[in-house]
């Protein structure tokens, strides 16, 4: 049984949102204490977390980069706010889709399902005990971390799932569509620049393993890793 942690502090939607989760077989627990957002969350042990932006004291951005700190499991975000530097925000804090609020359950399940399928089941059991390497820079595509000799970086399931595209045609252009297609089953929803907020994300990863300007933008077409790090060494 999948379990979810609800972080919203709009006691009727998260009662609504139980009933409808429970209906799918899922365990639910919604925060108690809005102080203590991380404890709760590392108690419950959740396989994917719903979040609101708006919250007592710290909003929705703080939190998700607190449970970034210590898990790489989905969370969705679910707000009101339904500007584009909004769900930006939300993607660069950690987050792996948003939401708007009011939203029809049904659209809410189904992200829920297509976000535990791309972590846990039938998509990630593929990728399992695989790894990859590219020119001394290493995936680990189950444990989801980016490594170059001792310096290792954890990665998002999308951000690696991106990795993983870009690492297999290392030095071929990989197409906006088919990263689009390899990462979210249900590409209707998605925004465009969604998958430009990503690629800005990897990209930070790989200059946090002092390796800059790997990734190629090829205009109108997609995106090249470039495996000549280290040449100059």
């Amino acid at each position: 049984m999948f379990k979810i942690f609800i972080i919203e502090d709009d006691k009727q939607l998260v009662r609504l949102l139980q009933e409808h989760l429970h209906k799918f077989g899922f365990e639910t627990k919604s925060v108690v204490d809005f102080d203590s957002i991380r404890s709760e969350f590392e108690q419950f042990s959740p396989h994917l977390v719903l979040l609101d932006v708006n919250l007592p004291k710290f909003d929705g951005y703080y939190w998700c980069r607190q449970i970034r700190n210590i898990s790489t499991c989905p969370i969705l975000f679910i707000s009101a706010r339904d500007g584009k530097m909004d769900q930006v925000m939300a993607l660069e804090n950690g987050g792996d889709d948003y939401i708007t609020k009011p939203f029809d359950y049904e659209i809410v399940i189904a992200k829920i399902n297509s976000q535990l399928r791309r972590a846990y089941g039938s998509y990630a059991g593929s990728q399992n005990e695989r790894s990859l390497s590219v020119n001394g820079l290493k995936l680990d595509v189950e444990r989801l971390i980016l490594s170059v000799g001792d310096n290792t970086v954890e990665l998002s399931h999308t951000e690696a799932k991106i990795l993983d595209e870009l690492m297999k045609k290392s030095e071929r252009v990989v197409s906006r569509d088919r990263l689009l297609e390899k990462i979210w089953d249900d590409q209707a929803f998605v925004d465009d620049n969604t998958l430009n907020v990503y690629i800005t994300r990897v990209r930070k990863k790989l200059a946090s393993l002092q390796i800059e300007d790997a990734i190629e933008t090829i205009r109108g077409q997609g995106y090249r890793l470039m495996p000549n790090w280290g040449e100059a060494e």
